[in-house]
């Protein structure tokens, strides 16, 4: 999960915890950024970790962290994730439970939204293809 330490005045730290649920932030050149990734289809990691136990963990790991991301690219993903593979501009591949099993969520960049495409075992995967893939 992300953390951010802010100073206080007895110098002591502090940490808040992310994510701010996407409130648009402007910078000084005029660009906007999103405080958060919003996350499509997540009530089917949950009925998925209910079904295979195994995952839950790396799941939900991958939940916090990706709701805490303000991702832009599929080399920022990888670099968080780097067992993660980029499959073209906007799929990312996810290796889940030590890679028994794979994720393949697409990104829309400008909105920080992430859509879970696709999850199932390894062998399940090699029958799909990612960049088309819409199970969900």
């Amino acid at each position: 999960m992300s953390r951010a330490l802010l100073a206080t005045s007895r110098s002591e730290r502090v940490v808040c915890r992310f994510p701010v649920m996407g409130i648009p932030l402007a910078s000084h050149d005029g660009k906007r950024y999103s405080a958060a990734m919003r996350i499509i289809a997540r009530n089917k990691l949950v009925a998925f970790w209910a079904r295979h136990p195994e995952t839950e963990a790396s799941l939900k790991h991958w939940h916090e962290v990706t709701l805490a991301a303000a991702w832009q690219s599929p080399l920022e993903v990888v670099t968080d994730f780097s067992k993660a593979k980029s499959l073209n501009g906007e799929r990312v591949r996810f290796e889940v439970a030590g890679g028994d099993y794979r994720m393949v969520v697409a990104f829309d960049w400008k909105r920080s939204i992430a859509f879970i495409k696709f999850i199932g075992t390894h062998a399940e995967y090699d029958k799909i293809d990612a960049l088309a893939v819409n199970i969900f």
